[in-house]
């Protein structure tokens, strides 16, 4: 029995979940609107307040995509009604970023500045130039814009160089010693 997949997914105040022909499922909330097409043969129940979703037998695949399928729709309602947030880090001597239009450009110790097209649906924001605050709807977005910045210079163990989460911590190593 899945845990998540049972739990009853609660609808916010001005949020509309509509579900067409296949199991499309649309989310429109004050943040914007997500859209994702479910396996059709889950059954998803939506009421004033609530959305459950059910699945017809106990078959290995059903199971497997039931509490994921919950995961999914209930992220599109916190997303249209909250919105996600990713905060990195910058470490490091010169180790910068800085909005160019529609790119993020990257300073972080390589002979070329690194310049990525920010998607669409996502905002940027450099509250200081070591920090980078990514917002959107799409959680599967925002992480994988993270995911994809962090991965340009990620931190050492040795200096702490790098770009980072602003949760997460380096496990320092300490160099080298000389022999006497």
């Amino acid at each position: 029995m899945s845990r998540i997949g049972n739990k009853a997914i609660p609808v916010p105040a001005g949020v509309t979940i509509s579900v067409a022909e296949g199991n499309l499922v649309t989310v429109k909330g004050s943040k914007g609107e997500l859209s994702f097409q479910f396996n059709s043969e889950l059954e998803i129940n939506v009421s004033a307040t609530e959305v459950v979703v059910k699945r017809p037998n106990d078959s290995k695949e059903m199971k497997t995509i039931h509490g994921t399928t919950r995961a999914l729709l209930n992220n599109m309602v916190v997303g249209v009604s909250q919105g996600f947030k990713k905060n990195l880090e910058i470490n490091g001597v010169g180790y910068r970023a800085a909005l160019q239009g529609n790119k993020l450009v990257v300073s972080a110790g390589y002979s070329h500045n690194v310049e990525m097209e920010i998607p669409a649906g996502l905002k940027v924001e450099l509250p200081k130039n070591t920090n980078i605050v990514i917002s959107g709807i799409d959680k599967q977005l925002v992480g994988q814009f993270a995911a994809e910045i962090r991965e340009i210079r990620k931190p050492e163990p040795y200096k702490g160089k790098g770009i980072k989460y602003d949760y997460e911590t380096i496990r320092r190593k300490e160099g080298k010693t000389a022999k006497k």
